[in-house]
């Protein structure tokens, strides 16, 4: 399946910022800007040295300093699906490790700096959905940034301490080798 993104019009404001107005209010200082497009791909079978770069370009470097495990841990997962750019390059990935019955778990979703608010993660977070569906709950771990969460709420995930009618406790334990 082949994604064709666009963002709205935009004009800068006089603080510099961009302002998204729609298309009724042209008046010579707006510009349409075109994101490219990306391909969907459900695959574990991708090229060790854009895997690297990827998690590179977004600073999981614990996860890059050891290009072997990371491959490994890629084709032992559950799920997997990727994005590529116009040119055949890997822009996103998401995998996720699942029992397929009671819980899915989204282990990592990355995009690349450059192809970031551009849809690619929520498309990639749609197809784990989609597969998973019949899944009682999917579940995930990520920093502490407000744009994290503001984009998981965007998609209809509940930190879990918002969680009703009673709120929920996550746990973690995280080994360093």
């Amino acid at each position: 399946m082949r994604y064709r993104l666009s963002r709205p019009l935009i004009k800068p404001s006089s603080k510099g910022n961009l302002q998204r107005r729609d298309a009724s209010d042209l008046d010579g200082v707006w510009q349409h800007v075109d994101m490219s497009s990306f391909e969907i791909v459900e695959s574990k079978d991708l090229e060790p040295g854009a895997i690297v770069g990827l998690y590179t370009s977004v600073g999981w470097s614990a996860y890059a300093s050891d290009p072997d495990s990371l491959v490994k841990a890629i084709k032992q997962s559950s799920y997997v699906a990727s994005a590529t750019d116009s040119a055949a390059n890997l822009v996103g990935l998401v995998r996720a490790i699942s029992d397929d019955i009671s819980i899915c778990y989204i282990q990592d979703l990355l995009v690349h700096p450059t192809h970031q608010r551009a849809g690619v993660g929520r498309a990639l977070v749609d197809r784990v959905l989609k597969r998973y569906a019949h899944v009682r709950q999917t579940v995930l771990i990520t920093d502490d940034e407000p744009g994290q969460r503001a984009f998981y709420e965007s998609i209809d995930f509940i930190e879990a301490h918002d969680f009703e009618p009673a709120s929920l406790r996550a746990f973690v334990q995280i080994t360093n080798k």
